[in-house]
Protein backbone atom coordinates (compact mmCIF):
# COMPACT_ATOMS: atom_id res chain seq x y z
CA UNK A 1 0.00 0.00 0.00
CA UNK A 2 2.71 2.46 0.62
CA UNK A 3 4.19 2.03 -2.61
CA UNK A 4 0.64 2.22 -4.20
CA UNK A 5 -0.10 5.14 -2.49
CA UNK A 6 3.45 7.21 -3.59
CA UNK A 7 2.59 6.22 -7.10
CA UNK A 8 -0.93 7.89 -6.63
CA UNK A 9 0.48 10.82 -5.48
CA UNK A 10 3.54 10.88 -7.96
CA UNK A 11 2.47 11.64 -12.36
CA UNK A 12 2.38 8.83 -14.27
CA UNK A 13 4.38 6.12 -15.06
CA UNK A 14 5.52 3.71 -12.71
CA UNK A 15 8.26 0.84 -13.42
CA UNK A 16 8.61 -2.15 -10.59
CA UNK A 17 11.69 -4.27 -11.22
CA UNK A 18 11.70 -7.14 -9.35
CA UNK A 19 13.21 -10.76 -9.95
CA UNK A 20 11.16 -13.13 -12.24
CA UNK A 21 11.63 -16.34 -10.22
CA UNK A 22 9.23 -14.82 -7.18
CA UNK A 23 6.31 -16.26 -8.66
CA UNK A 24 3.58 -13.56 -6.53
CA UNK A 25 2.16 -11.15 -9.10
CA UNK A 26 1.18 -7.83 -8.26
CA UNK A 27 -3.05 -8.04 -8.62
CA UNK A 28 -4.05 -4.75 -10.60
CA UNK A 29 -7.14 -5.16 -9.55
CA UNK A 30 -5.69 -4.51 -6.44
CA UNK A 31 -4.25 -0.98 -7.20
CA UNK A 32 -6.71 0.62 -9.43
CA UNK A 33 -7.88 2.55 -6.56
CA UNK A 34 -4.31 4.46 -6.43
CA UNK A 35 -3.11 4.28 -10.51
CA UNK A 36 -4.27 3.06 -13.34
CA UNK A 37 -2.78 -0.45 -14.45
CA UNK A 38 -1.57 1.37 -17.43
CA UNK A 39 0.65 3.18 -15.83
CA UNK A 40 2.74 0.33 -14.21
CA UNK A 41 5.43 -1.70 -16.21
CA UNK A 42 6.74 -4.59 -14.22
CA UNK A 43 10.01 -5.92 -15.35
CA UNK A 44 11.24 -9.25 -14.09
CA UNK A 45 15.39 -9.56 -14.05
CA UNK A 46 17.48 -12.81 -13.83
CA UNK A 47 19.03 -11.78 -10.18
CA UNK A 48 19.70 -8.71 -7.72
CA UNK A 49 22.30 -7.70 -9.73
CA UNK A 50 19.99 -7.31 -12.73
CA UNK A 51 17.33 -5.62 -10.84
CA UNK A 52 19.97 -2.96 -9.27
CA UNK A 53 21.08 -2.51 -12.69
CA UNK A 54 17.61 -1.96 -13.96
CA UNK A 55 16.32 0.27 -11.46
CA UNK A 56 19.54 2.49 -11.79
CA UNK A 57 18.59 2.91 -15.76
CA UNK A 58 15.09 3.89 -14.63
CA UNK A 59 16.03 6.01 -11.93
CA UNK A 60 18.37 7.94 -13.96
CA UNK A 61 16.53 7.79 -17.22
CA UNK A 62 13.91 10.47 -15.58
CA UNK A 63 11.21 8.71 -18.06
CA UNK A 64 9.46 7.54 -14.88
CA UNK A 65 8.06 8.74 -12.10
CA UNK A 66 8.56 5.93 -9.59
CA UNK A 67 10.94 3.41 -9.67
CA UNK A 68 10.26 0.65 -7.46
CA UNK A 69 12.30 -2.57 -6.67
CA UNK A 70 12.01 -5.65 -4.45
CA UNK A 71 14.86 -7.01 -3.41
CA UNK A 72 15.47 -10.08 -1.39
CA UNK A 73 19.10 -9.79 -0.01
CA UNK A 74 20.87 -7.12 1.75
CA UNK A 75 22.45 -4.27 -0.93
CA UNK A 76 25.87 -2.34 0.10
CA UNK A 77 26.77 0.83 0.38
CA UNK A 78 28.18 1.08 -2.93
CA UNK A 79 24.97 0.06 -4.84
CA UNK A 80 23.21 2.22 -2.68
CA UNK A 81 24.77 5.35 -3.12
CA UNK A 82 24.61 4.47 -7.10
CA UNK A 83 20.83 4.32 -6.47
CA UNK A 84 20.78 7.68 -4.99
CA UNK A 85 22.87 9.30 -7.56
CA UNK A 86 20.83 8.03 -10.47
CA UNK A 87 17.69 9.19 -8.55
CA UNK A 88 18.94 12.34 -8.17
CA UNK A 89 20.38 12.66 -11.46
CA UNK A 90 16.76 11.75 -13.29
CA UNK A 91 14.49 13.49 -10.84
CA UNK A 92 13.45 10.50 -9.72
CA UNK A 93 11.79 9.06 -6.81
CA UNK A 94 12.86 5.31 -5.66
CA UNK A 95 11.47 2.85 -3.51
CA UNK A 96 13.12 -0.36 -2.38
CA UNK A 97 11.10 -3.37 -0.78
CA UNK A 98 13.28 -4.73 1.51
CA UNK A 99 12.81 -7.53 3.98
CA UNK A 100 13.44 -6.74 7.42
CA UNK A 101 16.22 -6.29 8.68
CA UNK A 102 17.86 -5.49 5.54
CA UNK A 103 18.73 -2.38 3.84
CA UNK A 104 21.57 0.02 2.51
CA UNK A 105 23.21 2.96 5.03
CA UNK A 106 22.73 4.60 1.96
CA UNK A 107 18.92 5.36 2.63
CA UNK A 108 17.26 8.13 3.00
CA UNK A 109 14.84 7.06 4.67
CA UNK A 110 13.24 3.40 6.37
CA UNK A 111 9.93 2.90 6.42
CA UNK A 112 8.47 -0.17 8.46
CA UNK A 113 4.42 -0.17 7.26
CA UNK A 114 2.08 -2.50 8.62
CA UNK A 115 -1.55 -2.92 8.50
CA UNK A 116 -3.62 -2.33 11.92
CA UNK A 117 -6.62 -4.39 12.80
CA UNK A 118 -10.07 -2.43 12.75
CA UNK A 119 -13.06 -4.39 12.13
CA UNK A 120 -14.52 -0.60 10.65
CA UNK A 121 -11.42 0.06 8.57
CA UNK A 122 -9.74 -2.52 6.69
CA UNK A 123 -7.35 0.42 4.60
CA UNK A 124 -5.73 1.52 8.19
CA UNK A 125 -2.36 1.42 7.98
CA UNK A 126 0.65 1.65 10.30
CA UNK A 127 3.58 3.52 8.77
CA UNK A 128 6.52 3.86 10.75
CA UNK A 129 9.69 5.88 9.80
CA UNK A 130 12.75 4.31 11.55
CA UNK A 131 15.33 5.81 9.93
CA UNK A 132 15.47 9.89 8.57
CA UNK A 133 18.83 11.45 7.64
CA UNK A 134 17.65 15.18 7.38
CA UNK A 135 14.56 14.42 10.33
CA UNK A 136 13.02 13.40 13.15
CA UNK A 137 11.80 9.62 13.67
CA UNK A 138 7.50 9.01 14.18
CA UNK A 139 4.58 6.88 13.70
CA UNK A 140 1.24 7.53 11.72
CA UNK A 141 -1.70 5.89 11.18
CA UNK A 142 -2.87 6.12 7.31
CA UNK A 143 -5.64 5.32 5.46
CA UNK A 144 -6.37 5.78 2.16
CA UNK A 145 -9.82 7.14 0.89
CA UNK A 146 -10.03 5.92 -2.49
CA UNK A 147 -13.17 7.92 -3.49
CA UNK A 148 -10.89 11.21 -2.87
CA UNK A 149 -7.59 9.60 -3.47
CA UNK A 150 -6.05 11.43 -0.73
CA UNK A 151 -4.20 9.98 2.20
CA UNK A 152 -5.36 10.64 5.13
CA UNK A 153 -3.50 10.43 8.73
CA UNK A 154 -5.48 9.17 11.61
CA UNK A 155 -4.83 9.31 15.28
CA UNK A 156 -4.00 5.50 16.81
CA UNK A 157 -7.19 4.38 18.91
CA UNK A 158 -7.17 5.26 22.13
CA UNK A 159 -6.85 3.11 25.37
Amino acid sequence: MFAFTLAAQLADPVIWVREGWDTRQVNPTGFLDFISPSALTICNTEDQTETLAVAEEALRSGAVSLVVLQLNKPIGLTEGRRLQLAARDGQTTGLAIIPEGMGSNAAETRWRCAPVFDPKDSTLQMWELIKNKSGTLGVWHARWDAASRRLFMVSPAGK
